[in-house]
């Protein structure tokens, strides 16, 4: 059968070539109206992160909500002043604080993690390494180190290592390996093996002694964000000011810190005795002579009367 062919009518044809023109200008003009877009207002840079101090705004769960307030910790303990005389035996200090804007729903949530470090007056310490020399034992080598923690405790609600990485707990000299101890000039020139083998032996003799503890699980919870840690003191520790360290962390983001002091102060006779052996050395060196001189001459007395 015949074929019929239909000249398509001059409107078809415009209407065609006008959505063809429509198409292409769509597809050059999102290109360009981008890169216009991209010289008027360029891609902000973000200001470097640090870790301390902490963020100053966190983002809210969803875009476009408002942002969420920030966690922040407070904290004290239970006494500011610590009296020591004759018969000091230790005490025990009791940290408590709270968790502001807490997101935790209950205590046993876990959102949170929280590391107590206490620590003591610094102190100048030496180390010294024995060698066996002709079958005797000699001190052969000795680094010196300044500004030593007398006392270094920490507490956590868990392991140090489930709380935040290396870098973070370095940075903050939370542990035994990172406990600020700085070099005495004398001992400048030295390796890094050797100051790290007298470093490891300070931390191993306190340890030794109960001055330098740490306890895993020792800060509780008691609330959405009220949490608690009891630590104990010893009788050897030394005596002066304290200063008690609180981290937050919130899945091994470093989120807020708190600090609260301490002291430690002899009481009574002791601080007589101390002030005077301190302050006036001679005073004091006279009078121990004349204590022992009376005490030696009461003991020939009572030994002669009693011989006679």
């Amino acid at each position: 059968m015949p074929v019929v062919v239909r000249r398509p009518r001059v409107a078809h044809i415009v209407a065609v070539m006008a959505i063809v023109l429509a198409v292409f200008a769509a597809a050059f003009a999102g290109p360009a109206s981008a890169q216009r877009r991209d010289r008027v207002a360029p891609i902000p840079v973000p200001e470097p992160q640090r870790i301390d101090p902490v963020p100053q705004q966190q983002q809210g769960a969803a875009a476009g909500e408002p942002a969420l307030p920030r966690e922040t910790v407070q904290a004290d303990v239970s006494t500011r002043n610590v009296p020591v005389t004759s018969n000091f035996s230790g005490t025990e200090i009791v940290v408590f604080g709270a968790v502001d804007h807490s997101r935790q729903s209950s205590p046993e949530a876990g959102l949170y993690d929280v590391v107590i470090v206490v620590v003591g007056t610094p102190t100048r310490v030496t180390a010294r390494k024995k060698s066996r020399v002709a079958g005797i034992w000699l001190n052969t080598d000795s680094v010196t180190f300044d500004s030593v923690p007398s006392y270094y405790a920490i507490a956590a609600t868990r392991p140090l290592d489930e709380v935040a990485s290396p870098e973070v707990l370095k940075s903050t000299g939370i542990g035994f390996d990172y406990v600020p101890m700085e070099l005495a000039k004398s001992a400048e020139g030295r390796t890094a093996s050797d100051i790290r083998s007298f470093r490891e032996a300070i931390v191993r003799l306190k340890n030794k002694d109960n001055l330098y503890r740490t306890s895993e699980y020792a800060v509780a919870f008691i609330g959405r964000s009220l949490f608690r840690a009891t630590i104990e003191v010893p009788a050897n520790v030394v005596v002066g000011p304290f200063e008690t360290r609180v981290f937050l962390f919130r899945n091994g983001e470093l989120l807020s810190r708190y600090t609260a002091r301490l002291d430690l102060h002899r009481q009574g006779f002791d601080e007589a005795v101390y002030g005077l052996a301190f302050r006036r050395p001679l005073v004091y060196g006279l009078v121990m002579i004349m204590l022992a001189m009376g005490a030696g001459m009461l003991a020939a007395a009572v030994f002669r009367r009693g011989s006679s």
